[in-house]
């Protein structure tokens, strides 16, 4: 795993194995994923999504919860496929749960058993935060019984 600070020495993080690929996914766990916020970029290769994404490293010891901005990017993009999302509801918001990877095939699976396959040609992600956090009223908490 690859990390740096971005803007205002928030961390920023790249992944190029699948363990790199599960810190992100447990920081982008329950990340609130607006559908017209995310696309395929068929010219760079690349899909990119922006996020709201609850802050589980900063839970131990802080007085509040917070949420942040966050931009996510996949490259080496070769095709995208949905499963359960209708791309025609741009207003619709996604929770996000994980994310997979085996065998050149990303995918990302959100609340509702809604899912995006990515077919790459190579496992490159990068996570980046912007934007200030702000408080948020609620942790999220997921039925232990699926």
């Amino acid at each position: 795993m690859t990390s740096g600070q971005g803007a205002a020495g928030r961390p920023r993080l790249s992944a190029r194995s699948i363990g790199d690929l599960a810190v992100i996914a447990a920081l982008l766990q329950d990340a609130i994923v607006p559908l017209g916020d995310m696309a395929y970029i068929a010219d760079e290769r690349s899909f990119v999504m922006a996020l709201n994404r609850f802050r589980w490293e900063a839970r131990e010891g802080a007085p509040s919860r917070e949420r942040i901005h966050s931009g996510l990017r996949f490259d080496a993009v070769e095709r995208v496929r949905y499963r359960g999302i209708r791309r025609t509801d741009r207003g619709r918001f996604l929770s996000l749960l994980t994310i997979s990877c085996d065998d050149g095939i990303v995918v990302l699976h959100f609340s509702g058993g809604g899912m995006i396959r990515l077919e790459v040609d190579g496992l490159r992600c990068a996570l980046e935060d912007f934007g200030e956090p702000w408080p948020t009223p609620s942790t999220p908490v997921h039925d232990a019984a699926g």
